[in-house]
């Protein structure tokens, strides 16, 4: 089946992406929605201008919209966004990285029922420290690009997610709650390489922006 990825740059959809064409799916696109809002309930904001690098990398053509990123109403540019899919790509179906946002899921569900195709959540209710490890195990490379709880500071931007990661962010979960894989909000990612990637991308330059246990990057690729 042709399908359309729903595209962050972040390990969720990525990893979601990886586990579709190992299932057998034809990725026809990635579709990415940059939104003016930084605090956006809907969509994966820091560094989100990487998509197009990581699309490039991919060799995968990239659909890309953009929204001011208001409540509800940026869901109005998602669907934009699909239809435009399935008119130039002629998908079937949408893959998502949701694995526990009932507020996206159910939202990209009844965009797709609407427009009548299909919506895959590879990741949906997955362990969250099982999904760190099998990426990991993946060989997929992703750094941290933005934190948004307590006690996180600015030296975990651009961390990347391995094995120390798991243990530190474990550590977390038990004292303060933090979800492993940052379903709550807690940090946001980018994968700079992973098994879909046909070449591996560097971090040339970024800006941090925030304070306290709130912090975002915006990176630059090469």
């Amino acid at each position: 089946m042709k399908v359309g990825v729903l595209f962050s740059g972040g390990k969720d959809s990525c990893y979601a992406s990886f586990l579709a064409k190992k299932a057998g799916y034809d990725i026809c696109c990635l579709i990415s929605i940059v939104s003016e809002n930084p605090d956006s309930f809907m969509f994966h904001t820091p560094s989100i201008t990487c998509v197009e690098k990581q699309a490039e990398a991919m060799d995968i053509p990239l659909v890309l919209v953009k929204t001011i990123g208001k409540r509800e109403e940026e869901l109005y540019d998602l669907e934009k966004a699909i239809k435009l899919a399935i008119k130039k790509y002629k998908i079937k179906g949408i893959v998502t990285g949701a694995v526990e946002s009932v507020y996206q899921s159910s939202r990209i569900q009844k965009i797709c029922n609407k427009l009548g195709i299909e919506c895959f959540n590879p990741l949906w209710q997955k362990n969250q420290e099982q999904l760190i490890k099998e990426l990991i195990k993946n060989r997929f490379d992703i750094v941290i690009t933005g934190v948004f709880a307590y006690p996180f500071d600015v030296s975990w931007i651009l961390r990347k997610i391995d094995k120390n990661f798991i243990n530190e962010i474990g550590k977390l979960n038990e004292q303060y709650k933090i979800a492993v894989a940052g379903e709550g909000g807690e940090f946001e990612s980018l994968v700079l390489n992973c098994p879909l990637f046909k070449r591996k991308l560097k971090v040339v330059g970024f800006k941090i922006s925030g304070s306290g246990n709130a912090f975002r990057s915006e990176v630059r690729l090469k």
